[in-house]
């Protein structure tokens, strides 16, 4: 039996042109054309086929998403709208000139962007115009039957060829046999001396990748899903305060241009507790140890209560919704009193971190209900400044060295006057605006400030009142309410990209045919030829274990004796056949 031979292979093109039938295209992309069309004789439609025929193609789909990758980089750099507008203004203020080019370019909006939803639609409409000819011309090929062998097998990239002394016929079944026990399709093509045993496999390739562009178009359909119905807000509770899931109760809330709100799905939820323990201790000193808000939930208006604990990536979900813990803190309880004693204002008041170590400021407005010593109504506020461990006077500034309340101190900076609310213009709550609003002096002249321990009260001057740093700390959290249908669809695309995408790499279609035909001495001639999409050594591996395997149900012809050629030669009754070699 010869050896396998791997010569160099001649192209996809070339192969279809030299082995007819048998050559033809293993894949069902698109060919690309390298001469440049005619350009003088486009007419209107000629130029519609020739943008249709360059979107549809595997380059330009390429580009595409090279292109939605690209774009999408602006949206993790830049500040977002529909993430955080302060954000966005804060750096509007701070880069004047390159601000205002941003938001031309819409680069604080990006997913919601002209320029890339055109590249969404143009990627889309690429990528169905590319599976739906291939998906029929695969099912066209899965139906059919592999080729026939062609004429010259020793042209193939992977030949070999023995002599047996099994019949043609013989040959065939086995090798038949043998193909389709390795799982290859094959049959028996053409009949008489030109019959073949022809075979295919890998056809999976294929699959794989009509599977790989189905399942972009199905992440790319779930992300649009997902921007243009979801729904996503955010809400503060204290422990021992709860949140409905209506549109009012919400402190912020964005939703895509789909959504109704009518759809949010009605549960309600409690803060029971809120647990939080630090590492006291070594280099990772205040980091989170346990980070959990412990809540009791009902499903829909009259559902039966439940408890769970929330933690980071482990969300709460009821019907559809998603209910994340993003962060915490502390509010300090405060009472104040006028000038008579009376109590004017008595709450826990939130107080925002601005560090790691919770280190956080607020404000407290006192709108109604407060008079001065002459009985004239007026509104106090007081900025406040919360630390939950406090260095102590004089070790440093005015900043927490711990997240948890080891040594909490407020401190208040006090003032009267009008907190401009009555305007009817919103304003920040934990942002006092003094624009319209008059310092309480203390004996140096300068603004009344003090700092507080819980217990403690700090009086305001000339008899204008008090307020009391109460010893009920509470803590809060917030937590981010989203629906974001969707999600499932995009993670089965994500798998079935991945999948289609192993498969189209590590899978190769190809093909085998094995010819047996009587030689002119009446021993059997074996040729075997296998062809691949690409030049792989896998073919001619395979090919040379598929011979060996043939080979032993069709063993070579024992070589004939020389001395009785020889002999032969010199009979001169013996008459050669026609056209043997004398």
């Amino acid at each position: 039996m010869s050896k396998t031979e791997a010569p160099e292979g001649p192209t996809e093109a070339r192969e279809e042109n030299d082995l007819g039938a048998a050559g033809a295209r293993l894949s069902t992309a698109p060919q690309e054309r390298d001469e440049p069309p005619n350009m003088p004789r486009l007419g209107v439609i000629g130029w519609v086929r020739w943008f249709w025929r360059q979107l549809t193609s595997m380059r330009v789909a390429l580009i595409l998403l090279l292109l939605l990758s690209l774009g999408a980089i602006p949206g993790s750099l830049i500040p977002q709208n529909n993430v955080d507008e302060l954000k966005v203004q804060d750096f509007m203020d701070r880069h004047t000139t390159l601000g205002p080019f941003y938001d031309k370019l819409q680069l604080f909006d990006v997913y919601s962007s002209v320029w890339f939803s055109a590249i969404y639609i143009l990627l889309f409409v690429s990528l169905i115009g590319c599976i739906v000819p291939r998906t029929w011309q695969f099912v066209g090929q899965l139906r059919g039957r592999p080729p026939g062998a062609p004429k010259k097998l020793t042209r193939l990239p992977a030949y070999t060829t023995w002599r047996t002394e099994a019949e043609p016929e013989q040959v065939h079944e086995a090798a038949l046999a043998m193909l389709k026990q390795r799982r290859f399709r094959a049959h028996t093509a053409g009949s008489g001396a030109g019959s073949s045993v022809a075979a295919e496999k890998g056809y999976l390739r294929e699959a794989g990748n009509l599977m790989f562009h189905i399942a972009l178009i199905v992440m790319l359909v779930a992300f649009a899903a997902g921007q243009l119905l979801k729904s996503e807000g955010g809400k503060l509770v204290m422990e021992g305060d709860g949140f409905s899931n209506t549109l009012s109760q919400y402190d912020d809330f964005k939703s895509g241009s789909l959504f109704d709100t009518g759809n949010l799905e009605p549960f309600s939820f409690k803060l029971d507790k809120f647990v939080g323990t630090y590492q006291k201790s070594g280099p990772n000193r205040g980091t989170a140890r346990t980070y959990r808000a412990d809540v009791s939930y009902s499903e829909g208006p009259d559902g039966a209560e439940k408890k769970k604990s929330i933690e980071v990536n482990e969300p709460l979900e009821v019907d559809g919704s998603k209910v994340y813990l993003i962060g915490h803190g502390f509010a300090p309880g405060v009472t104040v009193r006028d000038g008579k004693g009376k109590v004017v204002y008595q709450a826990s008041v939130p107080v925002l971190p601005i560090d790691q170590n919770g280190t956080a400021t607020g404000a407290i407005k006192v709108m109604d209900g407060y008079r001065d010593k002459n009985g004239k109504a007026e509104q106090l506020g007081f900025n406040a400044f919360f630390v939950p461990t406090f260095a102590g006077v004089g070790k440093g500034q005015m900043f927490s060295q711990f997240p948890a309340a080891d040594y909490p101190v407020l401190a208040l900076s006090a003032y009267h006057g009008s907190l401009g609310v009555d305007a009817g213009i919103p304003q920040n709550v934990y942002q006092l605006d003094t624009r319209k609003m008059t310092k309480f002096k203390g004996a140096d002249g300068e603004l009344f400030k003090q700092r507080l321990r819980p217990g403690e009260t700090m009086k305001l001057p000339n008899g204008a009142g008090s307020i009391t740093f109460e010893k009920n700390l509470k803590e809060w959290a917030t937590f981010q309410i989203s629906q974001q249908p969707g999600t499932g669809w995009a993670l089965g695309g994500a798998i079935g990209a991945v999948a289609g995408l192993a498969g189209s790499l590590f899978i190769q279609r190809r093909r085998v045919w094995v010819r047996a035909v009587k030689g002119a001495d009446g021993v059997t001639v074996v040729e075997m030829a296998g062809l691949g999409r690409s030049e792989s050594a896998k073919v001619p591996e395979e090919l040379s274990q598929l011979a060996a395997q043939l080979h032993d149900r069709a063993p070579t012809a024992p070589q004939p004796d020389p001395d009785e050629e020889a002999s032969s030669d010199a009979d001169p009754d013996v008459v050669p056949a026609e056209g043997a070699e004398k």
